[in-house]
């Protein structure tokens, strides 16, 4: 006990001192204005005064619910009597089985839930919102419900009780230690560690393929991959992954790599590694990403290959700003690119999904106030919001399980990659947020870039689009609904099983996740999806076999570099080791 308590004392020392180091965000980042709450309020007001029998119908329901769950408490505990079952959706939250057979914690759950659909009606009844209001305020209610949530603290958490007493109190003593630590680690921000760091070193066990940094500039370094076959296809392949996050997303590991695997296939193969931006790329915009990031590697690969052109992949947002590169070499007569392929990328932003709460001009200007002070959108302020659409999952449950359970974060590599981010400059984040986000003038009258304006319906090369089902990043219909803006007669559109990353990393190996395949372009997304074909395993044989056609005949395979395009240094480089400022 004593030596518990001279730990605890010794953490919260550190905790403070790591508190006192924090750098917080623009404070409008941290939800909306309150203007929304009272707009809500005055509506649910109103509607209450003008239908009393409708609130006094729903107060009374709600009251008799909680009376009877607290009488049914009351009589399992003075009987000892196991509480029967119930027939509850699952939720994962609740899996103790205590939840359902202890009196208290099944009363605390039951109140919950009860509290949880009650807010959820009351925010379905505000009417006189907006359509955006209304899904604004229902995302910001929600995020209030899903955090008061019982298991989000230690007394109404049967699981980090048990385990309190199981061990004496030490897995406490672990969870302050591991908030500590993760404070510390970002600057006094709170953002939890999903992964054990120490697990993984970059270019021994995780971004292996091998390869060689062949260019660089101030933009990105240009890795050239070895190749794993004799001969190789004569147009080159160039990937442009989103630099939101780092490119080994596509070589975690050999068995999940789509970068070694097209190697295999009898691809060169170049790989474009962002820099991770600091203060002094404040002023860079989406004109150098397209100069010096897309056109840059372009050329390069040509000319290491001595080719008159590449086909490009862009992922996320780097499909974006390559579909913004390929309107621009249209206005410019540029042929450089034969085929262009699009991994789960927007280009047309007419309906904004789950990102509707945040792509509003309070949030805007809040997000243009801080990269104002910063120079920078600094990593995990946009970590943060994606991890709030998925809050339980990847925020409260990895919270409770190192903080309040004491647990070490597992060596899971894909966790390791998602917390592994990048900042994004000042200048490229106000022209994504306004230009594209809010305007959506690259799908609409033509977005200015670089002395043309730029239109989606230009883009009249062959195009693929491989998406995700269950993708709530860039929806497919979505995808599906910019591809169709497009002036390319030769279109394929994919839906791959799954989500943003797990939908894309899908080797053929696996054989875990399917795809839909449907070549009518007549309807709407929905009736693409109805005729569409399911296809079991991995997309990536298809869009291979797609790209065979499009890549040349067979020719010795190349080396990496050449006499103008010495190694600079091993894949995976040095940009991608940067870390991402706090």
């Amino acid at each position: 006990m004593a030596e518990n308590l001279a730990r605890v004392e010794e953490l919260s020392k550190r905790l403070i001192a790591a508190l006192a180091q924090r750098n917080p965000p623009n404070a409008v980042l941290n939800g909306p204005g309150q203007d929304l709450f009272a707009k809500a309020a005055a509506s649910y007001w109103s509607e209450a005064i003008e239908n009393p029998a409708r609130l006094y119908e729903h107060q009374l329901s709600y009251w008799s619910e909680s009376v009877r769950h607290f009488m049914e408490a009351q009589r399992l505990m003075l009987t000892a009597t196991p509480a029967p079952a119930d027939d509850k959706p699952a939720d994962k939250r609740f899996s103790n089985p205590l939840w359902t057979t202890h009196p208290y914690f099944r009363y605390v759950r039951e109140q919950y839930e009860l509290n949880a659909r009650a807010v959820a009606e009351a925010v379905s009844e505000a009417s006189d919102l907006s359509p955006v209001e209304q899904k604004r305020l229902a995302y910001f209610s929600r995020q209030i419900v899903d955090m008061m949530a019982p298991t989000n603290f230690l007394g109404t958490n049967p699981d980090a009780l048990e385990r309190a007493v199981e061990t004496e109190g030490e897995s406490l003593v672990r969870g302050l230690e591991n908030l500590v630590a993760d404070l510390e680690a970002n600057n006094g921000e709170m953002v939890v560690r999903l992964a054990d760091e120490s697990a993984f070193r970059l270019g021994e066990n995780i971004a292996t393929t091998p390869g060689k940094v062949v260019f660089r500039n101030q933009m990105m370094e240009l890795i050239q991959y070895a190749p794993a076959t004799d001969e190789v296809r004569e147009i080159p392949l160039v990937i442009f992954p989103p630099w939101i996050n780092k490119f080994y997303i596509l070589d975690l590991k050999a068995q999940n790599s789509l970068i070694k695997w097209i190697t295999e296939q009898g691809y060169t193969l170049f790989v474009v590694s962002w820099v991770n931006p600091d203060a002094s790329h404040a002023e860079i915009g989406l004109e150098d990403y397209v100069e010096e990031g897309y056109l840059a590697a372009i050329r390069e690969a040509k000319a290491i290959c001595g080719t008159k052109s590449v086909n490009a992949v862009g992922y996320c947002i780097a499909g974006t700003t390559l579909a913004l590169t390929l309107a621009l070499m249209k206005a410019r007569g540029d042929t450089s690119v034969n085929s262009a392929t699009f991994f789960t990328a927007l280009t047309d932003f007419d309906n904004q999904g789950e990102f509707t709460p945040f792509l509003q001009d309070d949030f805007v200007s809040g997000i243009e106030a801080e990269i104002e002070a910063q120079g920078i959108l600094r990593s995990f302020i946009l970590g943060r919001t994606m991890s709030f659409l998925r809050s339980n999952d990847l925020i409260y449950t990895p919270a409770i399980r190192s903080y309040m359970m004491g647990e070490a974060p597992p060596a899971f590599d894909l966790l390791y990659w998602n917390g592994d981010g990048a900042n994004l400059p000042g200048r490229m984040t106000r022209q994504y947020l306004r230009g594209l986000c809010q305007r959506n003038e690259f799908a609409g009258e033509g977005f200015e870039l670089l002395g043309h304006k730029l239109r989606l319906r230009d883009i009249d090369l062959p195009l693929m689009a491989v998406t995700c089902e269950t993708d709530h990043i860039a929806p497919w219909k979505d995808c599906f609904r910019g591809m169709g803006k497009t002036a390319a007669k030769d279109r394929t559109f994919i839906v791959s099983q799954s989500g943003h990353i797990a939908g894309i990393v899908n080797p053929p190996s696996k054989k875990k996740y399917g795809h839909y395949t449907n070549g009518d372009w007549s309807g709407d997304a929905e009736a693409w999806m109805k005729a569409a074909t399911f296809h079991e395993g991995s997309w990536w044989p298809r869009w291979e076999a797609w790209l065979r056609p499009r890549s040349g005949k067979m020719v010795p395979a190349r080396t990496p570099g050449d006499s103008a395009h010495p190694p600079l240094e091993d894949a995976p480089g040095t940009y991608v080791r940067a870390k991402a400022a706090r």
